[in-house]
């Protein structure tokens, strides 16, 4: 079957076409037939080697790219229950996604109902699901609590911004351009900080009346991590959940203590999403309110599988409004 992915670490052009078998599904797994594969950062540090000596997200060469996608149950094996072939489901934190089918545990498969697009349930598996656990879990966000995140117009700024407004926080979002300034305003973000123009640290400072803000939601990661700190008030946390200015390498303890003992935690996902019931407590809330009218997805745009290069080119250079996707067919 058609995939995408790599031999060896490298650049977008390392992506080439490959043919891999279908695979046959093993006890507890199944094999979907893949309508969208979604592209995130992850996918990036993959294919540089970012994540070689990661134990969580493992990157043996050759592999097939992707971490996310939505499709039809194809195959199912031994032992599977609550699935038929045909059936619609979605899934993340799970690598082959660039690919015609792929197989996967299938605790990992959640039914998407029938008013959901496909396309959709895929924004809201890898990217969603970010934007609920920052939210709900990394930092439980309360009536009254203020945060910072950076890319308020990307896929999960957009969706972090709508979760942190349900639940009451008022947000200060930082974006490249007065577009993007645009995007995040309409999702509900209540200040915008064109960072180009302006020092982000000194207009949160300026915002908050010096005060800070009780938890900092950063996807920037080198470029921004230290400043994003300096944003807290006393007490509060910075949640480095990415890198697209490249990854944090180290944090100095006392910075932490001088910018008022505040914490630092660089998360992964996929401890967040650890069994079946937390995936779906996930997931059955965001098609909940996507349902309901009360969460915008946006899908910036949908790129053939073959132009997988071109999507990381798009999603390294920042250029994205929503939702990246490659269609399968």
């Amino acid at each position: 079957m058609r995939a995408i992915g790599v031999n060896a670490f490298g650049g977008p052009d390392a992506l080439e076409a490959l043919d891999v078998p279908e695979g046959a599904p093993g006890p507890g797994e199944a094999r979907v037939k893949l309508d969208y594969a979604g592209i995130n950062f992850i996918d990036v540090y993959m294919r540089t080697g970012a994540y070689k000596k990661s134990d969580t997200y493992k990157t043996p060469l050759p592999m097939v790219l992707g971490m996310e996608g939505a499709g039809r149950v194809d195959v199912l094996g031994e032992g599977v229950t609550g699935l038929k072939p045909g059936d619609r489901v979605a899934y993340c934190i799970h690598r082959g996604s660039y690919a015609e089918k792929t197989v996967v545990p299938a605790w990992k498969l959640v039914p998407v109902p029938d008013d959901v697009p496909l396309d959709v349930a895929t924004a809201l598996q890898l990217q969603g699901c970010t934007a609920h656990y920052l939210s709900h879990s990394a930092y439980p966000l309360n009536e009254g609590d203020t945060c910072l995140l950076h890319a308020g117009a990307g896929g999960v700024g957009q969706i972090l911004i709508q979760l942190a407004k349900a639940r009451g926080a008022e947000v200060i979002a930082t974006v490249g351009s007065p577009e993007k300034a645009a995007i995040a305003k309409a999702r509900g973000a209540d200040r915008t900080i064109l960072y180009r123009e302006v020092d982000f640290h000194d207009e949160v400072m300026a915002i908050t009346g010096g005060s800070g803000v009780n938890v900092a939601f950063d996807s920037v990661g080198r470029d921004t991590i230290e400043r994003s700190i300096k944003c807290l008030a006393k007490r509060g946390l910075v949640v480095n959940y990415g890198g697209s200015s490249g990854l944090v390498e180290a944090v100095s303890p006392l910075a932490l203590a001088e910018a008022g003992s505040v914490f630092f935690t660089r998360p992964h996902l996929a401890d967040y999403m650890r069994d079946a019931d937390e995936i779906r407590s996930r997931t059955d809330d965001l098609f909940d309110l996507y349902r309901a009218g009360k969460l915008d997805v946006t899908i910036d745009r949908v790129l053939p599988l073959a132009a997988a290069a071109e999507a990381h080119r798009i999603i390294e250079g920042r250029e994205t409004r929503g939702k990246l996707l490659l269609e399968i067919c």
